[in-house]
């Protein structure tokens, strides 16, 4: 289950790091049929609409608290945790987040929601 955890904080290290560096990483891990929910009623479905709909903004810092496994089944396991963000001239963001992973040949990212905190 290790494996999650990392995956979900390169995530994040991509997504600070600018360019098609958030890109490149979900492309690698994200399933076809991936489903995204974000503050605001904002659902994002399919793997090339959450690519496009990466900014190409970069977290100018972030903290990951509480991370912890949740098993839901040999080769499902969902990630909880809280996330405090923040982009450059922006307020900070706060929030509640859960990732579920499949194990198919490797781990793929198939559900993501924030919930604010």
């Amino acid at each position: 289950m290790q494996e999650i955890i990392e995956l979900e904080e390169r995530g994040w290290r991509a997504l600070a790091t600018g360019g098609d560096a958030g890109r490149i990483f979900y492309a690698s891990v994200l399933r076809e049929d991936a489903v995204m929910l974000f503050p605001g009623g904002l659902c994002i479905e399919g793997r090339e609409r959450i690519l496009e709909s990466l900014g190409s903004q970069p977290w100018e810092s972030y903290r990951i608290e509480d991370m912890r496994i949740i098993r839901l089944a040999d080769g499902v396991a969902t990630v909880v945790y809280k996330a405090t963000a923040q982009r450059q001239g922006s307020p900070l963001y706060r929030a509640l987040i859960s990732s579920t992973y499949v194990r198919e040949g490797g781990w793929k990212l198939v559900h993501h929601q924030q919930t604010p905190a």
